[in-house]
């Protein structure tokens, strides 16, 4: 799932383009529409020709709204960057750009709107060309200028394409196992109570589930989900969500607040970080001064601590502490942006390199710029769960192989399996020797996702089929779209955890056992009894079937409670031992049995004798020669 954010200049023709590819207005402030301007975000979606259906933000392009622009953007795939053939490129075109350049936003599409009011096909390609020129040096400067019109619909079908293929090269939104949704609306709803809303990144929610509301730490449970204003059970990574919150109130929650699980995020005022000063800023960076952060949907103020250095110039980069004034959720790897509170521009941005660094450093020391120089190549455990979201089910050995920084990787790969961030498949639960094990390990988000397909998988399997032990396990290999190797030390984990129950041939839930119906009872004590009144002469397979069902039948066959000695021909497993002990006690006394023989010792006819016979010949109790047959060996 996919979210789109627009972009560009105020009247530059944003909502009416998003309005006429959507049909739904994100217009939804009563002071907006007497304006004729977006003040807020707006939300809407549509269904790319491909099927995949998109989330849309709408952002206000007017300067004086260019903060409210920024609680959308933070979680777009792609930006829908929109300038008007009309004017062209104006200042909050070049701010927006900057702004979705510091965010790394490098997919997108540009829509050159308003495209009925051009002049001539002249001014069209010289609006064009003013735009690319725009565009180089930026996340965008690949981006298609498509031309279209909101009125008449001109390039649509082009524009709608181009979004397909752009969103189809954006980076897929990874499941860490651990759910984020930055705020970006609170309201009521009359019977419902607390209604938030954001992009979920970072993790899924499922309804029922226990929630914390940070920076404050509020404990909340999900009683609904929407996305696209359907309701779900499972909210995905990459999606719009509206959250239905029981235990907090709307005057409790903000924007800029983040939902996520209990336990691992907090908080925090003060942060280290990376500083990408923009080369437009109108003057250097000093050490000390104070300007907004914006990260995620929030905002704060924030007093910038260089370190290393006094000042940075337009254009530079720099390490830097975050000093906050009101605490923000924050991870590492989190993006940001910085502005001037007054006269209001924005002069730069970042990313996060450590939330919670815990004290403030001595700006000029060489250990603390070498750390943060190794921080900004990425935490070890990032990059190995990194590794496995791309890779998926990999050797242990195999994920070490790869670059990682840090002096110890093996070290944390070990920490991580203990913790259970990382899952080692297969018989042994933990890895002594990362290093050198060849076994494979998989993230917690890939294994929850497995083992809730086994559970679906298996669970359909036992209502099409209650009286069938389990499924074969080709077949559940096969449902799961598993290599061999992968799918066979999946089973031993699950099974050690009690996920599942592995009988060899057919795999089953714990909960399933075959349970018989009352009249399927009835028929089975029935058959049986026809089994005891005529234990020599008994009903064949076909007639047991036409009694019991070929599902009852391999029940008790499998329970043991018949015994199948040809295609054709059943006994009980009493009769089927006594005929054993009768039939050798026979040879050892006369040195050798005939078929006539069993079946005058029997009483019964030849099919069954001659069947019996067979039988015992396959299995080894018997060996014929000639006509008889005789004890082996």
């Amino acid at each position: 799932m996919h979210v789109i954010g627009t972009a560009g200049h105020v009247d530059h023709g944003k909502s009416s383009l998003v309005h006429a590819l959507t049909g739904i207005d994100p217009d939804r402030l009563r002071e907006e529409k007497e304006r004729e301007m977006t003040i807020d975000l707006g939300f809407a979606w549509l269904t790319l020709p491909n099927g995949e259906p998109v989330g849309i933000i709408d952002v206000p392009g007017h300067r004086d709204f260019v903060e409210n622009m920024l609680a959308g953007v933070g979680g777009i795939d792609a930006a829908l960057f929109v300038v008007a053939v009309d004017e062209g490129v104006m200042p909050q075109t070049r701010e927006h750009l900057a702004i979705l350049d510091l965010l790394e936003v490098s997919a997108g599409v540009v829509a050159l709107t308003k495209a009925d009011l051009a002049e001539s096909e002249d001014w069209t390609e010289m609006v064009m060309a003013v735009v690319s020129e725009t565009l180089e040096g930026t996340a965008l400067e690949d981006a298609p200028i498509i031309p279209v019109s909101a009125r008449t619909r001109q390039g649509f079908d082009e524009l709608l394409n181009a979004l397909q293929e752009s969103l189809a090269q954006a980076q897929p939104r990874a499941d860490r196992g651990r759910p984020r949704l930055p705020i970006d609306r609170v309201f009521t709803i009359s019977g419902f109570g607390t209604v938030v809303t954001g992009t979920l990144i970072d993790g899924s929610f499922e309804v029922g589930q226990a929630v914390e509301v940070q920076p404050k730490g509020l404990k909340a449970r999900v009683r609904g989900l929407q996305t696209h204003r359907e309701k779900v059970q499972r909210a995905l990574p990459g999606s719009r969500v509206a959250m239905n919150l029981t235990g907090v109130s709307r005057s409790d929650v903000k924007r800029g607040d983040v939902v996520t699980i209990p336990g691992w995020l907090r908080g925090t005022l003060l942060s280290d970080v990376q500083i990408r000063y923009l080369a437009t800023a109108a003057r250097p960076l000093r050490h000390n001064t104070e300007l907004k952060l914006f990260s995620g949907a929030a905002e704060t103020l924030a007093r910038v601590r260089l370190l290393g250095q006094d000042e940075v110039q337009p254009g530079e980069m720099a390490w830097a502490q975050l000093r906050l004034t009101d605490p923000v959720a924050l991870t590492k790897g989190d993006r940001f942006i910085l502005r001037v509170p007054s006269p209001p521009s924005t002069v730069g941005g970042g990313v996060i390199l450590d939330p919670n660094p815990g004290r403030r450093y001595r700006r000029f020391r060489a250990d603390v710029i070498e750390r943060l120089e190794q921080l900004a190549q990425g935490d070890p455990g990032d990059i190995i769960v990194h590794i496995l979201i791309r890779r998926g089910p990999t050797p242990a050995r195999e994920v070490l192989s790869a670059d990682i920084p840090g002096d110890a990787p093996a070290e944390v790969l070990a920490q991580m399996l203990a913790e259970g961030r990382v899952i080692a498949l297969g018989a042994q639960a933990n890895i002594q020797n990362p290093a050198t094990s060849g076994q494979l390990v998989v993230t917690r988000v890939w294994w929850t996702d497995l083992t809730e397909r086994f559970s679906r998988l298996l669970s359909s399997y036992h209502q099409r089929y209650p009286l069938r032990a389990g499924m074969g396990r080709e077949a559940l290999r096969s449902g799961l779209r598993l290599d061999p190797k992968v799918f066979n030390a999946s089973i031993v984990r699950a099974s050690a955890g009690e996920i599942l129950v592995d009988e060899g041939a057919t795999i089953r839930l714990p909960a399933h056992a075959v349970r018989f119906s009352p009249e399927q009872q009835r028929k089975v004590d029935g058959l049986l009894a026809s089994f005891r009144g005529r234990p020599y002469a008994t009903p064949s397979v076909k007639e047991s079937i036409a009694i019991i069902g070929e599902d009852v039948l391999g029940v008790l066959l499998a329970r043991g409670e018949l015994v199948k000695v040809s295609s054709d021909v059943l006994f009980l497993p009493g009769t089927y031992d006594q005929m054993v002990a009768r039939i050798r006690a026979t040879i050892e006394s006369e040195g050798s049995i005939t078929l006539a023989q069993t079946r005058d010792l029997f009483s019964t006819s030849r099919k069954y004798a001659q069947s019996i016979l067979e039988y015992l010949d396959a299995t080894g109790v018997t060996k014929r020669v000639g006509d008889a047959r005789i004890l082996p060996g």
